[in-house]
């Protein structure tokens, strides 16, 4: 099972810490309270997945939590997300209506799950990395390609955080929309399956004069073929939405930086300095 990033072009390629089960720790004063208030504001689960058994399940499912990399909410002292326990996720399932789901499968899907969201994690600590410190030192980074070496490892750009999520699987992007039309029209050239699955991250950049900014981030779920081994391939088109001037230049500055990095010979002089 792997993951790979899209190019830019196409697919395919609170001062108060939470409590620790993750819930919200606000609790809605209303007795009869809205079905929006029974959501965890960071990331629009219910507030609390339970970990008991579910009636008439057949099996038993571990109730143990995954840590990953990804630093929560905007204070150091916030720690990381933690993905669900297999357990949660199969009753989360059951909440949405998904009743027919094997429940001997459900550690698998927690894997995938979980494997997902560090892929996309990482492409946006790439993207962070590369714009986190202003359009002008970003420059310098994009022009020497998608694939090129970091331009100042002495000077890195702050960690980003995630402060919230959520999955919008009925709401297709516009760039997904438009590669769903080529890939009819085209389709030697596009793939016209939709993404099976779309998520909208929003996320703490740290600017070089202190302050901070929130970016949000669009990320959609595109299913391969499998490799000859059966294994599953998985790709992620991750970028910044298009909330802002700022954010469009940073997406056309990367798939820009790209282009003329390979136009005028960049690969060839790369692996010619590498030859040497």
């Amino acid at each position: 099972m792997h993951a790979t990033s899209s190019p830019a072009a196409k697919p395919p390629v609170k001062t108060t810490p939470p409590p620790s089960d993750g819930s919200c720790p606000y609790t809605a004063p209303d007795s009869h309270p809205s079905s929006l208030s029974k959501l965890n504001p960071l990331n629009y689960m219910p507030h609390s997945i339970p970990q008991s058994r579910a009636p008439d399940q057949p099996i038993d499912l571990p109730t143990s939590r995954s840590m990953s990399s990804i630093p929560k909410g905007a204070a150091p002292d916030e720690g990381n997300w933690e993905y669900p326990s297999p357990q949660q996720m199969y009753n989360a399932m059951l909440r949405k209506g998904f009743t027919d789901t094997p429940t001997d499968a459900v550690e698998s899907m927690v894997e995938v799950h979980n494997f997902l969201n560090e892929g996309a994690w990482n492409e946006i600590v790439d993207w962070e990395r590369r714009f986190g410190r202003g359009l002008s030192a970003a420059w310098q980074e994009c022009s020497r390609g998608d694939d090129g070496p970091p331009n100042d490892t002495n000077n890195p750009s702050p960690t980003p955080r995630l402060l919230r999520f959520m999955g919008r699987p009925k709401d297709m992007t516009p760039k997904a929309t438009i590669l769903q039309l080529l890939g009819w029209v085209y389709p030697s050239r596009f793939n016209s399956e939709p993404p099976f699955d779309r998520h909208d991250w929003f996320v703490q950049r740290q600017l070089p004069n202190g302050t901070q900014r929130e970016i949000r981030y669009v990320i959609d779920y595109y299913s391969g073929p499998p490799e000859p081994t059966g294994e599953p391939v998985f790709y992620l088109d991750v970028r910044p939405a298009v909330d802002s001037p700022s954010a469009a230049v940073e997406r056309v500055m990367r798939w820009g930086g790209d282009v003329w990095w390979r136009a005028s010979g960049g690969v060839v002089r790369e692996e010619g300095d590498r030859g040497s």
